[in-house]
């Protein structure tokens, strides 16, 4: 399918890449905590009939250079952007911290449709960077809505790695660590997903070395089901942090951090979302859902 790319620097950086002939369903594209703007993943949606928006939501200029009180206005404005684009049905796909954000999103904004939330986690957490006062501590929530921030979960700072200093860490142990540590801040700082109008798409490797995703995504399914609302999760316990969508490039190694899974799981687990993705932003076939 043909597509268009639109070059974005104003309210955010970013990039719209958009059908030819135009579409009426629009998505939001959130990376994780690398800040980048996921252009391929645009690029990929659009080819499929999406009008989907990249955009740095940290790290950007005027923004927080961390995720640090990260205002969820800086998504509802890109909600804005696509409709006033045309689209009528609105999601939001994220990773990771762009999980978070995505369901957040949806939690406080009922014109998201569906949230996609790859990698996620079920709990608001602290800053991952400094805020706009350049400060990384003490902690502060990650995100502010109306200017106040989130109740969040802290990090437990006695947490050392069992790797050696030389190589990648796994971090699963320190978001463990701190959920045992900080157990009375848990509830304040669960996302309620069962407040959310929008559908809702899990997708988690329990191989993830970053943070227990798998766990997490059963805890926001749970809490779904517990309402009487829909989701589906789609899992492989040999898949990591980054699941890749068919058409991706495998995720490049990081020299700082491990991500558990492998290139051909991690491309599995995104082989076996994609017909789902695409159902649920309303292209595509009609898969089953699984929960």
């Amino acid at each position: 399918m043909d597509v268009t790319e639109r070059e974005l620097t104003d309210p955010w950086e970013g990039v719209l890449v958009s059908p030819t002939r135009g579409s009426e369903v629009g998505v939001l594209v959130l990376a994780g905590s690398s800040g980048r703007i996921e252009r391929e993943r645009a690029r990929i949606l659009a080819q499929q009939g999406i009008a989907a928006l990249a955009i740095r939501w940290f790290g950007g200029p005027g923004q927080s250079p961390g995720i640090c009180e990260v205002p969820l206005e800086t998504f509802t404005a890109a909600v804005d952007f696509l409709r006033l684009g045309g689209a009528r049905r609105i999601g939001i796909l994220g990773v990771s911290k762009g999980a978070e954000a995505a369901l957040l999103t949806a939690v406080h904004d009922p014109r998201v449709d569906v949230a996609i939330a790859l990698s996620p986690t079920s709990r608001v957490w602290c800053n991952v960077g400094p805020g706009r006062d350049g400060a990384h501590y003490p902690y502060r929530s990650s995100w502010t809505w109306q200017e106040r921030p989130l109740p969040f979960v802290p990090m437990d700072d006695s947490w050392t790695p069992t790797e050696p200093d030389s190589g990648p860490v796994a971090i699963r142990g320190w978001y463990e660590l701190s959920e045992r540590s900080f157990s009375h801040l848990l509830s304040p700082a669960e996302i309620p997903v069962d407040m959310a109008r929008a559908d809702l798409l899990l997708v988690a490797g329990g191989d993830d070395a970053m943070w227990p995703s798998l766990p997490f995504a059963e805890q926001l399914a749970q809490r779904r089901l517990s309402a009487g609302a829909a989701v589906r999760l789609i899992a492989r316990d040999d898949a990591g942090h980054r699941p890749r969508l068919p058409g991706e490039n495998p995720a490049s190694a990081s020299p700082r951090f491990q991500y558990g899974g492998t290139p051909e799981a991690d491309a599995l687990l995104g082989k076996a979302a994609w017909p789902h993705v695409l159902d649920a932003l309303g292209s595509g076939s009609s898969p089953t859902p699984s929960t």
